[in-house]
């Protein structure tokens, strides 16, 4: 007959198994909390407790999970962004920290008690519009995906989240949209399709279409930038995230297409991340 084991022996036995992860420990112990639905102190308030069978098991099944290269935002259905929780799942890219940065971009814009008009382009679980809906509810905000089972996701997490105000389109980028907008945000797919890092612990479970913009992963990004203008109000501003290594590039794309008062804004590693523009006068 099997002995249940103590926490401290089942966080000891994941850690090990998970030794190929950066943060092996770190997501032994999220994995218990979401099992136990506790918080992390109680694994150090009370080590010595025995775990029923039927939590082992599971704790487990998501262990192995893991192993496996899963993300842990995959396994607890839950990742933090902007201090809300987000619920995720394998239709949309899990929130990095760094995209805040897109985020505090466009609330630097946007004064208190705005009322202007904002669309997020590629949503994913909706993130970036819901942040912002938080920081400046009197905003009119419009969020697209192509991916419908990722705004089923992004509506959720809007009602849970009282940003049912929303509104919400499937559509590729601007097909679907009529309107012109004041501010134009994306973290779009800058990743090249042959990178390495597409292999990585959890990148390689996460939707290929919200990760690789194409050969040198610029594609989305052409594509937001060239066709922007039709879709900004007059001094409206466009604001996209890309990779680390795409600054310039992007820079003379926005170049290219007349935007004026370009900038680009560092990530909290120092890595450029974000290029903003504003739109030309006609």
């Amino acid at each position: 007959m099997n002995t249940a084991p103590t926490i401290r022996e089942l966080l000891h036995e994941a850690e090990s198994k998970l030794h190929n992860s950066d943060s092996a420990r770190l997501d032994a112990e999220i994995l218990l909390c979401n099992v136990l639905d506790v918080d992390r102190s109680r694994l150090y308030s009370a080590p010595e407790n025995i775990i029923p069978l039927n939590a082992v098991n599971l704790y487990r099944s998501l262990v192995q999970e893991r192993q496996q290269g899963k993300p842990i935002a995959y396994l607890t259905t839950t990742r933090e962004f902007w201090s809300l929780e987000f619920q995720v799942n394998e239709h949309t890219l899990v929130p990095r920290p760094e995209t805040e940065c897109l985020v505090e971009t466009v609330l630097e814009l946007v004064p208190e008690n705005a009322e202007l008009d904002i669309v997020d382009l590629g949503t994913g679980s909706g993130a970036i519009a819901i942040a912002i809906a938080s920081e400046r509810p009197q905003c009119r905000i419009t969020a697209t995906d192509i991916c419908g089972l990722a705004l089923a996701v992004a509506v959720e997490n809007a009602c849970r989240l009282t940003a049912s105000s929303i509104k919400f389109v499937k559509c590729d980028w601007y097909a679907g949209l009529r309107d012109t907008f004041d501010i134009i945000v994306s973290n779009p797919p800058y990743i090249r399709n042959d990178d390495a890092h597409m292999q990585g612990d959890g990148v390689a479970h996460e939707p290929g279409i919200a990760l690789c913009g194409g050969a040198d992963g610029l594609d989305a990004i052409r594509n937001i930038i060239s066709n922007a203008a039709r879709f900004l109000n007059p001094d409206g501003r466009l604001i996209i995230e890309h990779g680390h290594d795409q600054a310039q590039a992007v820079r003379s794309m926005f170049e290219k297409f007349h935007f004026t008062h370009i900038q680009a804004r560092p990530d909290y590693s120092g890595l450029d991340r974000i290029t903003r523009g504003k739109r030309q006068h006609a």
